[in-house]
């Protein structure tokens, strides 16, 4: 309430540095009123305009004044000229970036996985990057890594924390493994910062667009659950159907559950379940999303098993490629593509679902960190070889998923223990042709197939492909 605004107003403010009365002591501020304070603000008040701002500006003086400028003097450097040139030198790399501080306790990290920090390390010069972990130990026992930051011997000098991913500058570094953990036990996930409250969890999302009040839903009756929660079916302000999901307690952090709705919120497409909002204000917390009336594709293949056409299964197979492709398009990794994980609704229209595990990259790959379980049948071997993720592992998950559709629910490899299905794969082994696959569908889901990514089909080349089949070839 303290902050509550009475009174704004532009106002003639005299100078209370200067004894001696002229025109230029008295000058225009913008003053704003509130119960605790009075504040002024020079020049205009708001936000900047967009390309106000240079960046990287040669004309920018390069030193400023760290402290305030009183009594006549500068505290930092006791100058008593105002005008007089800064005495500390700007360094870009890290003044006012909101991760770099000083070394903290560990009761600023507050427990979260990926949390970090960028500090001046014991070598002058230098800066580490330290970052919180529980997945170097069986027994989720916290661990800080530290990372010293890197300079190449360029001119300009550039940075790095694995030799594989260099950058031009400390804060490009950051922007970059806060996205992919690149060689670093996680990715960074929270900044930390002594100075600032913690942010809501709920931090990005829009109240206007976004929010569902827990009173608008009404939940009745559980359809499904997985590793992590329930799934309810429910009604949206009494009338709309909804499938409501929640986590459960203590199966996963509820930043990595956010994580997924800001994933969602960020797209839209006819062959992706649509994410209605988000319900947080009471516990548990639960994703609010479009209800698809048949459920997930691998059990609706299992149990109509013999009653569908080919044209039937290869238009599933169109719909799951459909929504792969807007993904490639803007750059996200799926991660764990399989029937189980697609929704079918009225008139066997199938979308993709269950993005826990999706992610936004900037370079089409993605290292994962330590830790991170993975489904192996459904992966390339480059994940479980170096847990190294892109769109072309989306690919191969796709050809699998393909075979689930042909074999009407069948789990590949389905006699095979995980390693066995490792070896096998890493020595050549591909999954047999379905019995509903033509030798044109088997090609092409063979394609997705290949050991090397380079050599796998893009989606849109695959949707294309797949339009391209016609009944005779089915």
């Amino acid at each position: 309430m303290n902050n509550c605004v009475l009174l704004e107003e532009q106002l003639i403010k005299k100078s209370q540095q200067k004894r001696r009365t002229s025109p230029s002591n008295f000058k225009v501020r913008f003053f704003v009123l509130t119960k605790s304070k009075l504040a002024y603000f020079e020049h205009r008040h708001g936000v900047c305009e967009p390309f106000s701002l240079s960046r990287n500006n040669n004309n920018l003086v390069p030193k400023f004044h760290p402290n305030f400028w009183m009594d006549g003097r500068w505290r930092c450097c006791a100058q008593t000229e105002k005008l007089a040139a800064g005495c500390v030198e700007y360094d870009p790399t890290k003044n006012g970036m909101e991760f770099f501080t000083d070394i903290l306790s560990l009761r600023y990290i507050c427990g979260k996985e990926g949390a970090f920090m960028v500090r001046d390390s014991r070598q002058p010069g230098m800066y580490t990057v330290s970052v919180f972990t529980k997945a170097l130990s069986n027994d989720n026992t916290p661990v800080i890594k530290h990372y010293h930051i890197k300079e190449t011997n360029d001119n300009p000098k550039r940075y790095y924390l694995a030799e594989k991913h260099v950058f031009d500058s400390i804060p490009e570094l950051i922007n970059y493994h806060q996205h992919n953990a690149g060689g670093l036990v996680t990715r960074l996930r929270y900044a930390v910062c002594s100075w600032k409250e913690k942010a809501p969890i709920t931090a990005g999302l829009s109240y206007g667009k976004w929010v569902i009040n827990p009173w608008e839903l009404t939940l009745v009756q559980e359809i499904g659950s997985g590793q992590f929660g329930l799934v309810h079916l429910g009604y949206w302000l009494e009338q709309t159907k909804v499938a409501v999901k929640t986590i459960r307690e203590g199966a996963m952090s509820e930043e990595d559950f956010i994580e997924e709705a800001q994933v969602m919120m960020k797209l839209s497409h006819p062959k992706l379940v649509q994410l209605y909002g988000v319900c947080f204000e009471q516990a548990p917390i639960c994703l609010v999303f479009e209800f698809m009336e048949h459920g997930c594709l691998s059990d609706y293949l299992r149990n109509q098993r013999g009653s569908f056409s080919k044209e039937a299964l290869l238009g599933m197979c169109q719909d799951v490629c459909e929504g792969m492709a807007y993904l490639e398009q803007d750059s996200v990794i799926h991660r764990d593509l399989a029937a189980r994980n697609c929704l079918v609704g009225e008139s066997q229209v199938v979308k993709v679902s269950d993005f826990g595990m999706s992610r936004y990259v900037l370079d089409d790959q993605y290292t994962s960190s330590t830790g991170t379980k993975f489904p192996v049948k459904w992966s390339a071997p480059e994940v479980f070889s170096y847990s190294s993720y892109s769109t072309k592992s989306d690919v191969w998950s796709f050809g699998v998923l393909m075979w689930e559709v042909f074999s009407e629910g069948k789990i590949p490899y389905e006699n095979r223990t995980n390693a066995e299905v490792v070896e096998g794969i890493n020595a050549g082994l591909r999954l047999y042709k379905p019995k509903l696959a033509s030798k044109a569908i088997y090609e092409l889901m063979s394609s997705c197939w290949n050991a090397r990514k380079e050599d796998r089909p893009p989606f849109s080349t695959l949707l294309y492909q797949l339009s391209e089949i016609s009944e005779c070839d089915l």
